[in-house]
């Protein structure tokens, strides 16, 4: 398969089979995942890899919580995360792309409530990967790095073997529902969660491809003038 099949021409899907995953699958790919550069080679990360009757009761707690209005409860936290100027318009756009795959209406409240809900019960899929890094790392600029560039191998690898996955952080608002349930030790703090498993093609949002910058836009050469 080529680099550009894998990369290029992959989405995120938030659409799943009920098919389950086998383990042998999963460890497949969590060890190519772990080829991802690291730091100095610290490899803070660590997966928690969820699935059956634990993983409803995990949808079962965030969707319960977030309907009764508990407040969230994420656990790595950079700052505000209020989008503005493009990057808020590039935020919008992609939402107007899957609402309108849907066929959910601006007005239709029911439905973008259940929309917003399904990030909470990971998707619907049937695996959840939830990614953490030791706590002792807390406060580290490269531990981020190396976690967000784990996740990004783990995509891709799961592509690479016919699975789907998104990465998202409606997961893992209610923490305390995940650590409960997923069994996570208080020695590791909860960073992302990443949703897997086989992609659903009559699933209308899954054909949604999120509208990227130009190379021209994002990157600037220099000295190759010269």
């Amino acid at each position: 398969m080529q680099y550009d099949e894998v990369i290029l021409g992959r989405r995120s899907i938030r659409g799943f089979t009920p098919d389950p995953v086998p383990r042998e699958l999963i460890e497949e790919i969590l060890a190519l995942a772990m080829r991802a550069p690291s730091s100095m080679n610290t490899q803070p990360w660590n997966f928690h890899v969820i699935t059956g009757e634990p993983l409803d009761r995990i949808r079962a707690g965030n969707t319960e919580r977030n309907l009764a209005g508990v407040p969230h409860s994420r656990e790595f936290r950079t700052g505000a995360e209020k989008f503005t100027g493009p990057h808020r318009d590039r935020q919008v756009q992609v939402a107007k792309q899957l609402f309108g795959a849907m066929g959910i209406a601006r007005e239709d409240t029911e439905m973008r409530q259940d929309w917003v809900l399904r990030g909470f019960r990971q998707f619907d899929a049937p695996v959840c990967v939830i990614v953490t890094y030791d706590r002792i790392l807390d406060g580290s600029d490269d531990t981020p790095f190396d976690c967000g560039a784990v996740s990004t191998a783990l995509v891709n690898a799961a592509w690479s073997r016919g699975l789907g996955a998104v990465i998202n952080s409606q997961g893992i608002m209610q923490s305390p529902v995940v650590r409960e349930h997923a069994g996570i030790p208080d020695d590791q703090v909860i960073m992302k969660s990443i949703a897997l498993g086989w992609p659903d093609d009559t699933f209308p949002a899954n054909s949604v491809i999120s509208e990227r910058k130009s190379v021209e836009e994002a990157a600037t050469f220099v000295g190759f003038e010269q």
